[in-house]
């Protein structure tokens, strides 16, 4: 685990390594130059995961188990949120089943800890949680990620899967997600793609989103505009900040809203 800078989590747990690209929100993803970087400095966890495709480090499909890193939560005291493989997708097809059995029981013996799980494979998780699973435990909360109307179908397997807390990562919000069924989702977190080859990001898109949040008590959070502003220029994600609509959005899920 390693500590982090993103502003929904506190730390970092990474008992994956690798992944492969599944739809559009994919393309700039920070982990593949990051796993490009850890691979040049001999850490071998990450040795040989990307390839060169034209200008661009892309994943190459190659996912590995580390079975040391299932060790790490159990050293830590003091109560942390945890995003679980922010390198990867605990629920990459390659990922085996009993891999993922292992997580939760590490998850399940440090209940001190919240564990935020983001996936792109919602129905894999939908399933295995429901079956091989078959329990919810309260420090876990399950999410989906969701880049544009493409891909809302996620929501409805994330719905599908039992969780104390469910929520979506709308980052990179890369096009309008339209109108989204939110009944059952905790909380949404919403940014812009950062980088220099950042996409766009529109505020009426996130509007839609927030009004939605509003609509639904869906907690909201608003993470960056990331390289373009709001008023559609390119500038470093640092002076674009993280205001909308004027001030910042924080809001985390409560056990209230996720056992309601």
């Amino acid at each position: 685990m390693a500590e982090t800078q993103i502003e929904w989590t506190d730390a970092t747990w990474n008992p994956v390594a690798g992944c492969s690209i599944i739809s559009a929100g994919c393309t700039h993803c920070y982990a593949m130059e990051m796993a490009k970087r850890l691979d040049a400095m001999h850490i071998q966890k990450y040795a040989g995961l990307t390839r060169k495709s034209g200008q661009r480090t892309v994943w190459n499909g190659v996912v590995r188990e580390d079975r040391d890193a299932l060790a790490i939560p159990y050293g830590w005291r003091k109560p942390r949120k945890i995003f679980v493989n922010s390198m990867s997708d605990l629920f990459h097809e390659q990922v085996t089943d009993a891999f993922i059995l292992d997580v939760w029981k590490v998850m399940r013996e440090t209940p001190h800890h919240n564990y935020q799980i983001l996936t792109k494979r919602p129905e894999r998780m939908a399933e295995l949680v429901a079956t091989k699973i078959g329990e919810v435990l309260p420090n876990v909360w399950l999410g989906t990620s969701i880049e544009d109307g493409d891909v809302v179908g996620r929501i409805d397997a994330l719905r599908a899967a039992p969780a104390a807390i469910r929520f979506i990562s709308f980052e990179p919000l890369i096009g309008s997600v339209g109108t989204v069924d939110l009944r059952g989702i905790h909380w949404a977190i919403v940014g812009g793609e950062s980088g220099k080859s950042a996409r766009p990001i529109r505020e009426e898109w996130i509007d839609e989103i927030y009004v939605q949040c509003l609509s639904a008590g869906t907690a909201f959070f608003f993470k960056q505009w990331g390289t373009w502003g709001k008023d559609n220029k390119k500038r470093s994600k640092k002076a674009n900040g993280r205001e909308y609509r004027g001030q910042t959005w924080d809001e985390m899920p409560t056990a209230a809203q996720a056992f309601a």
